[in-house]
């Protein structure tokens, strides 16, 4: 349990002793610590196993970049996988165990994959996985999935509550090291509404890192006392362990903040996370920069880690990586890590440094023109070996080696709006292009300013910018600090190395890897990737994409500019699928929504089923009934026989307003809509691009502007999503504006021989409703019950006389009362979905069965409706070959030739005599009931050539089930084919 590389100073709480386990064993760390900084403060250098070779690994890093120290954390349904450890912040009874091991970290059985290197190259899988065929199914593919991944989630229910919330600001700054806080305290001085938000728990940056000072006081004390005055203003928030994942439109950025991930359990009623969605008028990113590796053989060893890291962890978490460690630079900041371990009493073995004219270390052996060309050491590191300039080679005992490379900015939130970095040659990294979301602006090491001085400069100018956008006035005070040039001679991989150099840690991508791909033409940075997956891990390529480009570029002979880059897309760092989901988990993962009349429905008895996310009232049993048919029967009979009331709130309803609110629908409607006259309804149909049904409805025309559109239950917010895109992207020049309305109004259809009776003793009496004054397809604004506003709607569903009644949603439950209070005197009934469906198919109605996606308005004997004296959505692509063949499947009626025999929906269409099977399939069943009316099963189906074939007998064949059931084609429309009921 000692903390054997525990150094002195540092900034964390050694009043406060974190006892934790690591794979069972317990150690100590203090407050402040991460997982990463306290295993390495008690001699832990081996933390994990890679992805495909199970090499040992240890941190590289010392922030979300890690790319191997992965850990799973916690136990049972709060276990957590992949975690990296250098992000963990240490709590009291931390539980972490090594994972993609067995059975132990130490003795990995699977590294005997390391063994077999040469022959699991990259492309392996595509190459070796394709014979024998038999094969794929019964052995590759399950093998393949148990190799894969890297820690396992537990299948437990995660009992921790995730939220989400939204934020507006004038300015998000992105970012809380020296460029945030010089920003946040211009903005947040001169008023303006501030967000700051880090991924870190402490704020400050590289300042808690480094050595220097800023303004004449330690820079981790001036972030300190940055902190405290932002802290103090009421127009500042700040959030820190809050990662800005993804840059989107409109100045909206999400940020994933992890509010209880620092303790063991999050207290009651507390988030474990919450996503953010962050709407701000500018935005700056100060999101610093990350520093990249050198490749050379065997440069994965534990141990081997980022210099920078090297001196966080000894400056920030006064942790030595090792009592021995030796510096690979090829840049003046490996310098700065060997000054300060020696500082702090740490023993520097040497500073191997690329450059021939390196500047000396006092306190260290330097090789200048040098290179390290292999290391030694099973579990972790023992040694290196050099080769001097003078070209003759050299062993140096060390237990760590700092290597820097250079820096690359964090450019990857302002790519995700398709902005292209740039090159810049003097730090060999690219920066931020000139495309920026709209907005953005980059500050500090993000933009390729990399020294401190430029850092608070740049954040507080971009600050003073940004705002001046917003007219607010801000003045820029930025304290002294460091302000050394960048020194830096490109150098990306020890080429003479023998053995195998690791590009990308986590996914064991070699120089030879990325070799073998140019070798195979796969040149292209995108097929690079994808070939090799590099950069296709947890760190998304912060480390290891450079390399990759620059060992390409060297292949093919180009610059790395002209090789390219791959794009960055959010998220920015690993987000948990808790967060993505909120608290739309269990019974809210989808919402239950309720019909304005599902109060009185319940106290009716009624059956409800789930219809989306509506529950709606399915039939209404009566005593005496024992079969849920007998009730449907019942509210179909009743209902034809005088009257009953249906809620149909649940249809999607679409207020569409404007001067050209009719030539829009003419558009999206594939019938005619723009002489539709002001207190009619029409009956439409939408096509979907390729000519395909995609949903029908009705639109009424209440004023030459003004048309309510209704959709069908299942695709109200699909029809909604569809006509604002074409709206917004399609035709924006039309004077045309929509709302959802579907929630506003309850409606109820109204249905059967004394519909009109019954409303009559609603409707208010100044509005007549008799035939004449308000035939079939009338609309109007009536008001009822004396003086309540409603809309009503003389359309059928049922083929009866019937009418759809709307009022205001909160009216829904009174509404229904008093219909049905009114009906009495003509027994009036409560109909359900199920009698709803009934009649539909009764009267021929197409429904989500038959508009199932594969359908045409030809299938449904809908052809006509799609006009050619006008263009609209599908129009072009429905009048394809293909879609206009002389046997195309039509919607036609069955109806079995014994009427004891059911007709089921799914069954296929065959010859009365022949063979059963898909060579011989001429349609099938998409709906089926018992019909009250005629006293037997009967069912819509579509037909090849179906309607020419009525008359015919054929068979309906449910092989799955063992059916075959002898059926008479006739027309869909069982009841009053000529329409005569519902116009009287």
């Amino acid at each position: 349990m000692k903390q054997v590389n525990r150094l002195s100073g540092g900034l964390v709480d050694r009043d406060q002793v974190l006892g934790f386990t690591f794979d069972g064993k317990r150690y100590e760390g203090h407050g402040g610590d991460t997982l990463a900084s306290a295993l390495l403060a008690n001699g832990v250098r081996l933390m994990g196993r890679s992805f495909k070779y199970h090499r040992p690994r240890g941190v590289m890093t010392a922030g979300s970049e890690e790319p191997d120290a992965l850990v799973e954390l916690r136990s049972g349904g709060r276990q957590e996988p992949n975690t990296r450890a250098t992000v963990a912040e240490l709590f009291d009874g931390m539980q972490a165990r090594s994972q993609n091991r067995w059975p132990s970290l130490r003795h990995d059985m699977m590294a005997v994959n390391d063994r077999l290197s040469n022959f699991l190259t990259a492309g392996f899988y595509y190459k070796t996985f394709m014979w024998p065929k038999a094969f794929w199914e019964k052995l590759y593919e399950p093998t393949i999935r148990h190799a894969a991944g890297l820690g396992r989630v537990s299948g437990e229910d995660d009992p921790d509550v995730y939220d989400k919330g939204f934020l507006h600001c004038d300015l998000l700054i992105i970012g809380a090291g020296p460029a945030g806080l010089s920003a946040a305290l211009t903005a947040g001085r001169a008023g303006a509404r501030v967000i700051l938000a880090d991924e870190d728990f402490a704020f400050g940056g590289r300042l808690n890192a480094e050595m220097f000072e800023v303004g004449g006081e330690a820079g981790s004390d001036w972030a300190k006392a940055a902190v405290a005055e932002l802290a103090s203003m009421g127009n500042v928030r700040l959030m820190a362990r809050t990662t800005v994942v993804g840059a989107f439109d409109h100045g909206v950025y999400g940020a994933v903040e992890r509010v209880a991930d620092h303790v063991a359990a999050p207290v009651e009623g507390q988030p474990r996370q919450v996503f953010w969605r962050i709407t701000s008028k500018r935005a700056l990113l100060c999101a610093g920069a990350t520093e990249r590796p050198i490749a050379f053989a065997n440069n994965d060893r534990p141990g081997i880690m980022m210099a920078s890291a090297v001196r966080s962890f000894a400056n920030r978490w006064a942790v030595a990586a090792h009592e021995t460690v030796a510096v690979f630079t090829n840049n003046d900041d490996g310098h700065r890590t060997a000054a300060d371990l020696i500082a702090k009493g740490v023993r520097v073995t040497a500073v191997i440094d690329t450059r021939a004219d390196a500047p000396a270390v006092e306190g260290a052996e330097l090789f200048a023109g040098a290179q390290v060309i292999d290391s030694r050491g099973r579990l972790g590191l023992e040694s290196v070996r050099i080769r001097t300039a003078q070209g003759f080679t050299r062993d140096i005992v060390c237990g760590a080696l700092a290597v820097s490379g250079g820096w690359n900015p964090n450019v990857h939130l302002t790519c995700h709006q398709r902005g292209r970095p740039q090159w810049d040659e003097t730090l060999a990294a690219f920066v931020p292009g000139p495309d920026l979301p709209v907005g953005m602006l980059v500050a500090g090491a993000a933009s390729g300013v990399l020294s401190t001085e430029g850092a608070l400069r740049t954040g507080a100018e971009g600050a003073v910018a940004v705002l001046a956008d917003l007219g607010i006035a801000a003045t820029a005070a930025v304290p002294q600090a460091e302000d050394a040039p960048v020194d830096l001679t490109p150098f990306w991989h020890v080429s003479e190395s023998k053995g195998r150099a690791w590009i990308d840690m986590q996914n064991d991508v070699t120089v030879k890897d990325i070799k073998l791909a140019h070798q195979e033409n796969f040149v292209s940075v995108e097929h690079l990737k994808r070939y090799t997956t590099l950069g296709m891990a947890t760190d998304q390529g912060k480390t290891s994409n450079m390399g990759g480009l620059a060992v390409m570029a060297e292949l093919t002979g180009k610059s790395i500019p002209e090789t390219g880059t791959t794009m960055f897309r959010p998220p920015y760092t690993p987000v948990s699928f808790g967060a993505l989901a909120g608290r739309a988990v269990g019974k809210h993962f989808h919402p239950v929504r309720e019909t304005p009349s599902h109060n009185w429905a319940t106290e009716r008895g009624a059956v409800f089923v789930e219809v989306g996310d509506w529950l709606r009232a399915q039939w209404f049993p009566q005593p005496g009934e024992t079969h849920w048919r007998q009730s449907v029967d019942r509210e179909v009979l009743a209902t034809r026989r005088s009257v009953g009331v249906c809620d149909v709130t649940t249809l999607g309803k679409i207020d569409v307003q404007g001067a050209d609110a009719a030539e829009f629908l003419n558009k999206v409607y594939a019938n005619a809509f723009a002489k539709l006259p002001v207190g009619k309804v029409r009956y439409g149909l939408m096509l979907r691009e390729d000519g395909i049904a995609y949903d029908d409805g009705t639109a009424a025309r209440f004023a030459e502007d003004h048309f309510v559109v209704t959709t069908t239950t299942a695709n109200a917010v699909l029809v909604y999503r569809q006509m604002e895109f074409a709206r917004q992207c399609l035709w924006p020049d039309l004077d045309v504006q929509l709302i959802s309305t579907t929630e506003a109004w309850a409606q109820y259809a109204v249905a059967g021989p004394n519909s009109r009776k019954l409303l009559e003793k609603i409707v208010d009496p100044r509005f007549d409703i008799s035939n004449e004054a308000f035939p079939f397809m009338a609309c109007g604004e009536v008001t009822i019950c004396g003086g309540l506003r409603a809309r009503l709607f003389r359309i059928s569903f049922s083929g009866e006389l019937a009418y759809e009644i709307a009022v205001p949603t909160r009216y829904g439950d009174a509404m229904i009362r008093a219909l049905m209070d009114e009906g009495e005197a003509f027994d009036v009934v409560p109909y359900g979905t199920e009698a709803l469906g009934v009649m539909r198919i009764e009267k021929g109605h197409a429904a989500g069965n038959e508009l199932n996606g594969t359908t045409t308005a030809l299938n449904l004997g809908m052809g006509r409706m799609v006009s050619k004296k006008k263009d609209c959505i599908g129009n072009t692509l429905s009048e394809r070959a293909g879609l206009n063949m002389a046997d195309a499947l039509k919607l036609v009626g069955v109806k079995p030739v014994d009427a004891t025999q059911a007709v089921k929906a799914g069954g296929h269409l065959m010859a009365k005599e022949g063979p059963v099977d898909a060579a011989h399939d001429q349609g099938y069943v998409t709906s089926a009931a018992y019909s009250p009316i005629l006293e037997s099963s009967i069912g819509l189906a579509l037909l090849k050539n179906g309607a020419a074939r009525l008359g015919e007998v054929m068979r309906i064949a449910n092989p799955l089930e063992g059916d075959d059931v002898e059926v008479e084609i006739v027309s869909a429309h069982f009841v009053d084919p000529d329409g005569e009921k519902l116009r009287v």
